[in-house]
């Protein structure tokens, strides 16, 4: 079992500084791959970035490449999302996600992952 708990989010300057951050706990965390999600107003859930147990691999929707940087600090327990200039459009909730031990990579889609946390509101003014 993984619990997630994000922080780092709030109001925001446009272009500023953003980087979020998941801290988990329970045993398995450093196995474990992990994402982040976003959800803007009236909008589906999308995939941001995703990075395996290791660090050394990591997956970012198209859309996100060149925007944001995920890392993770393992003694920690922690996951970061950073995001250099952000923009309005970059306003939604931010939610990170656990896989199953049993998967090595991260993946696109959000039935992929089995742990969430509650999220966090990231909103950018300009």
């Amino acid at each position: 079992q993984v619990q997630l708990v994000e922080s780092g989010g709030g109001l925001v300057q446009a272009g500023g500084s953003l980087r979020l951050s998941c801290s988990a706990s329970g045993r398995t965390f450093s196995s474990n791959v992990m994402g982040w999600f976003r959800q803007a107003p009236g909008k589906e859930r999308d995939f941001v970035a995703g990075i395996n147990w290791s660090g050394d691999n990591t997956a970012y929707a198209e859309s996100m490449k060149g925007r944001f940087t995920i890392s993770r600090d393992k003694a920690k327990n922690t996951v970061y999302l950073q995001r250099n200039t952000p923009r309005p459009a970059d306003t939604a909730v931010y939610c990170c996600a656990a896989r199953s031990t049993i998967f090595r990579l991260p993946t696109t889609t959000s039935s992929g992952y089995t742990y969430w946390g509650q999220g966090t509101q990231v909103t950018v003014s300009s």
